[in-house]
């Protein structure tokens, strides 16, 4: 598989060699949404949560007398019925929302989105990217020259000047390999990756 060089104007000007098992890989939709999926459910905190009726606070007092009313018997204002009352089954933070992935599969999943996204022209290699000074416009300006939006970068080797300088923008996103995840790498219009980033890419996904 052969991906485009781009120059800093965003202009193809070579084709850069990279392996068939990461970058050329039949699409497999079943598989890219378990792996999406499961990376979801794996970030999902959980810890949000509910009362049942023994836990509010409320009275145990009868609310009103029995018979005579007119009002359907009640015992207490706690009650699942009532509003204001416990739940009958409460969510809970100790739930697990996790998913199983065995890593063959993640592996096989990530080659997936990288090859559809080799064949899409949403992918794209660089010879390196910096800044020379952690200055938010001086990158914004380097990603409108190249006619860039929203785009991920996948760099070998974060240094600090390009990691101040990403983080205010709000539809860039640089990381490392070993830190690229499956719904990043569906999210942005474009993937921009360093030559020495599709080595490391190779090792762990070929």
């Amino acid at each position: 598989m052969q991906l485009e060089l781009l120059n800093e104007q965003g202009q193809a000007t070579a084709k850069v060699d990279a392996p068939d098992a990461v970058f050329a890989r039949d699409y497999n939709e079943a598989l890219v949404h378990q792996v999406v999926v499961a990376f979801q459910a794996n970030a999902r905190q959980g810890t949000r949560a509910q009362l049942t009726r023994a836990e509010v606070r409320h009275s145990t007092k009868k609310p009103f007398r029995q018979k005579g009313t007119g009002n359907a018997r009640a015992g207490m204002t706690s009650s699942p019925l009532w509003r204001g009352g416990g739940r009958i089954f409460p969510n809970k933070p100790d739930e697990n929302f996790s998913h199983k992935l065995n890593k063959k599969m993640y592996r096989a999943g990530m080659a997936t989105i990288l090859s559809q996204l080799a064949r899409d022209g949403r992918l794209a290699v660089v010879d390196s990217l910096s800044v020379d000074a952690p200055k938010t416009k001086l990158l914004a300006a380097k990603f409108k020259a190249m006619g860039l939006q929203s785009v991920l970068v996948i760099t070998d080797a974060l240094d600090e000047n390009l990691a101040l300088a990403a983080r205010n923008l709000p539809n860039v996103l640089v990381v490392e390999p070993r830190y690229a995840d499956p719904l990043s790498l569906i999210h942005f219009k474009k993937v921009l990756v360093t030559k020495a980033a599709v080595e490391q890419l190779k090792e762990m996904f070929a």
